[in-house]
């Protein structure tokens, strides 16, 4: 079968948020599908390690270690693999335009689709006013975040033993919550402005941990998601289609299709 004909065979894969070195992190579900999903371009579009949590206390199980270890792994067999950092592994920005073991760190990309569109590629903190103005808040946050996805782990794993599927509650609560639905379209308005400004077509952003194609005012605006919460990805089609993977809707069929397992 033809390359660009696989079932999980794609021209261009974006992933962010997946603050490995959290608990929370779902490092096997990441793991899972890098195994079995190919691109000739890979953006890891920020967070992908969580500085902020790891100065706080270690956290580090193999799961992450791997998921390290197949990134650069698609890096040495010829995918394009491009790390744009984010805020919480702002560390990275320090080493901007450099390579580390084939992956290419850089502040910001343009990316050009199979249909000739023009996308910006940025993490997006940069139009977030409560990290660029109010860092303390930001941490504040965060830790009332983390208290969130304790208890979601906790309320999943008892939905687990009921023979339920895994539910995302700190999703459920951002959808539900007046003033987070008015800061995501506040983010997203920002977002989509500044790629009008680039005279681009589109930008790929990350940071808010919400997945979501849709246009605004003639920009098309996409959010790959994150791998706390929701476990998403953004794909890019041969033919230029852009699509939101659900993997945690996905898994199931996708590794039994699967006729190997790659180590990682």
């Amino acid at each position: 079968m033809d390359g660009a004909h696989r079932p999980h065979h794609y021209r261009t894969i974006w992933i962010s948020d997946v603050h490995l070195g959290t608990r929370g992190c779902k490092a096997e579900y990441l793991l899972d599908f890098l195994r079995i999903a190919e691109s000739e371009t890979l953006y890891l579009v920020g967070d992908i390690i969580d500085g902020w949590r790891l100065k706080r206390s270690w956290y580090w199980n193999q799961y992450h270690n791997d998921v390290v270890q197949k990134l650069l792994r698609k890096a040495r067999k010829g995918t394009q693999v491009i790390y744009v950092p984010g805020n919480h592994d702002e560390a990275a920005r320090d080493y901007v335009d450099m390579q580390f073991g084939g992956v290419t760190v850089a502040m910001e990309a343009i990316h050009t689709t199979a249909d000739g569109r023009r996308m910006l590629v940025i993490h997006g903190d940069h139009f977030d006013g409560i990290v660029l103005y109010a860092r303390w808040l930001a941490v504040l946050g965060d830790h009332a975040y983390t208290f969130v996805l304790a208890l979601n782990t906790w309320f999943n794993h008892m939905r687990h033993k009921l023979g339920l599927p895994y539910w995302s509650l700190s999703a459920y609560l951002k959808n539900r919550v007046k003033n987070a639905v008015q800061y995501i379209s506040n983010y997203e308005t920002a977002i989509a402005e500044e790629a009008r400004r680039r005279n681009v077509d589109a930008v790929v952003c990350g940071h808010i941990h919400h997945a979501e194609i849709r246009e605004i005012d003639g920009i098309q605006y996409c959010n790959d998601g994150d791998w706390v919460e929701s476990c998403t990805a953004l794909v890019e089609h041969f033919d230029g289609r852009l699509e939101i993977l659900h993997w945690l809707d996905l898994r199931d069929d996708a590794l039994k299709m699967a006729p190997e397992m790659e180590s990682a």
